[in-house]
């Protein structure tokens, strides 16, 4: 079977509705939908008896091992609208130096972009592309706006991001070079969020902020489905995720019931952990206070940008999967996470992220406090290239030889 046979067979697609995260209110699929008409988040939901009539997990298998082997389970209707840079399936590497192979850091920063992103993206610019879509913009704190650029682009889209304007330049220069129109804001994400939108009322652009609209929790929702799929069907005991509009929390999630309904995995789930930066720790904040909603964080810092979220409007779907786990919710200090990117960097010889670090960090603390057990099986999700990011500097100077 060819690499590109997932992009190619056309299969059937099993979407039968929208539905309000907050009200179950129900909307009509095939049409473009941002929020539901309360102003929540919309999910996607599915035929899940007919999938597990058309697809079993044998069959599952012997697909290409790329993130559209799983298009059932994909809003996609069309392979001819599917915008692909070349998913594959992002590796599990074990951290046998440290924790003797029983954590297990799922690296995302193989993907196309270098990170996460690419997934939720993908997605999402298909099923624009699907909806007529020909102008976006987007948010960012970088990865995501460096994968809506990449992948508008090649669907032949007008791509428009705003960023704060202490994003890294990588970042920033990623995105232009993909072909989008960047603007550095004095601000934060929210900030950068609010121009969108205004963006959007007066130019009539698609606003891709995180969860005001319906398929990037899609796209993201394959790592679960991998995870399971690497797994053989057995769900780690706990998974640290670097948490900030918390996509990919509330994707797996999402993807774990889906799984269960197809009788693929049981009721057991992973304890979720969300993991945040001290500086900027809104969902940590809510869930000691036990709140179902995050009051925006005032004065957010730290050098994990891609978690330095104020405010995140899919915050109650994070509470929510975090306390049905049995999880909890961490913050660790930019200390602790630059001391855990050196740590496993210089005893794995793998390069973590700042926000993939961070989840190390809350594993470590996580063991200190018996929210976690040595011997249990973890994932930790690295959500980037550790190259993207700026490192010590290094180096010993030599006299050139005589």
């Amino acid at each position: 079977m060819s690499d590109s046979s997932n992009l190619s067979t056309e299969r059937p697609t099993f979407v039968t509705h929208l539905e309000c995260s907050m009200t179950g209110e129900r909307f009509e699929p095939d049409r473009l939908h941002r929020l539901s008409t309360a102003g929540f988040p919309l999910l996607v939901r599915y035929d899940l008896t007919a999938v597990g009539r058309a697809l079993d997990r044998d069959a599952l298998s012997q697909r290409a091992r790329d993130f559209w082997r799983y298009r059932e389970l994909l809003p996609i209707r069309s392979t001819r609208n599917i915008v692909s840079l070349g998913e594959l399936m992002t590796p599990l590497v074990a951290l046998t130096h440290l924790h003797d192979g029983q954590v297990l850091v799922k690296d995302e920063g193989r993907l196309p972009t270098g990170s996460f992103k690419a997934r939720g993206l993908a997605v999402a610019v298909s099923m624009a592309k699907e909806l007529g879509v020909r102008e976006v913009a987007i948010p960012t704190n970088g990865n995501a706006g460096a994968a809506l650029a990449a992948y508008g682009t090649r669907a032949g889209m007008k791509v428009t991001a705003y960023c704060p304007a202490d994003t890294p330049a990588v970042n920033v220069e990623e995105i232009a070079l993909q072909g989008a129109t960047v603007y550095l804001v004095d601000g934060l994400i929210n900030d950068c969020g609010k121009l969108v939108a205004e963006g959007a009322r007066k130019t009539g652009w698609f606003d891709f902020s995180t969860l005001k609209e319906p398929y990037r929790i899609e796209g993201k929702k394959t790592m679960g489905l991998e995870l399971a799929e690497q797994l053989d069907w057995q769900l780690p005991d706990a998974i640290f995720y670097p948490t900030g509009g918390g996509t990919g929390l509330i994707g797996m999630w999402k993807a774990f019931d889906e799984l269960e309904a197809l009788g693929w995995i049981g009721p057991e789930r992973p304890r979720m952990y969300a993991v945040q930066a001290a500086g900027c720790a809104p969902i940590v904040r809510a869930f000691e206070r036990g709140e179902e909603r995050a009051e925006p964080w005032v004065n957010a810092h730290t050098i994990a940008a891609g978690i330095r979220v104020p405010a995140a409007i899919g915050d109650f779907l994070i509470l929510r999967a975090v306390r049905a786990s049995g999880g909890s919710a961490i913050a660790v200090s930019d200390a602790a996470i630059e001391k855990a990117r050196s740590e496993v960097a210089t005893r794995e010889g793998l390069l973590l992220c700042p926000e993939g670090a961070a989840t190390y960090a809350a594993y470590l603390a996580g063991l200190e406090c018996d929210l976690v057990s040595a011997g249990e099986r973890v994932v930790l999700f690295n959500c980037a290239s550790g190259v993207k990011y700026p490192m010590p500097a290094a180096g010993i100077a030599l006299a050139r030889p005589a």
